[in-house]
């Protein structure tokens, strides 16, 4: 019987046949990979672009970047302490979901966007320390409605930015001064050692 399959395998029409369902799955594949990368449908078309253009920071609508690993989303509350004092929050249709939220006493429920899986523990906080603007892993945010990850924020992506950062400041050493590229060699070591992320 096996021996009957792989014979019919062998054959031309089996051979096209076996090129036609690697080719299917191929393209499932990487139409499956494609729709990871899309931004999910959020509750309010959160105009990113209108908000930076007034000048609201980052880490006023996503405080928890300073505290813990979830830069957190802002709650209705957050949102309506600045809607509530605008006219046009009860007339405009990309705002009548805030309002019924805070209406019906009811969390807006926004679906995160730039996430990294459960085995990764990233931490903002260090990262803001260090100097690094959120647009540097997040991109051009006054450019965007809805926001989008403008990279593939995965594993290689981190390790490439760990080991530039750390390369710029080698060769920026003054007079390359033996203790300071030692401490720097330390510090890639420990940038680009796996418990960084992965404990």
């Amino acid at each position: 019987m096996i021996k009957k399959f792989f014979d019919a395998l062998n054959q031309p029409l089996g051979r096209i046949g076996v090129l036609i369902t690697l080719l299917v799955v191929f393209s499932a594949a990487v139409w499956g990979i494609a729709q990871t990368q899309k931004p999910p449908e959020q509750p309010i078309q959160f105009p990113h672009n209108l908000h930076v253009g007034v000048g609201i920071q980052c880490l006023y609508c996503h405080s928890g970047a300073l505290r813990g690993a979830s830069p957190g989303l802002p709650t209705e509350t957050k949102c309506w302490g600045c809607h509530q004092q605008m006219a046009i929050t009860n007339t405009s249709p990309l705002l009548k979901p805030l309002v019924q939220a805070v209406e019906n006493n009811q969390p807006i429920n926004w679906i995160p966007v730039a996430q990294v899986p459960d085995f990764v523990r990233f931490v903002h906080r260090p990262h803001i320390a260090a100097g690094l603007n959120c647009e540097v892993c997040h991109g051009n945010v006054s450019q965007m409605t809805v926001y989008q990850n403008p990279q593939v924020l995965n594993m290689g992506w981190c390790l490439a930015c760990h080991r530039a950062k750390t390369e710029d400041n080698i060769q920026n050493n003054p007079g390359r001064d033996p203790a300071i590229t030692a401490a720097l060699a330390t510090k890639r070591t420990k940038l680009t050692d796996c418990s960084l992320c992965h404990y």
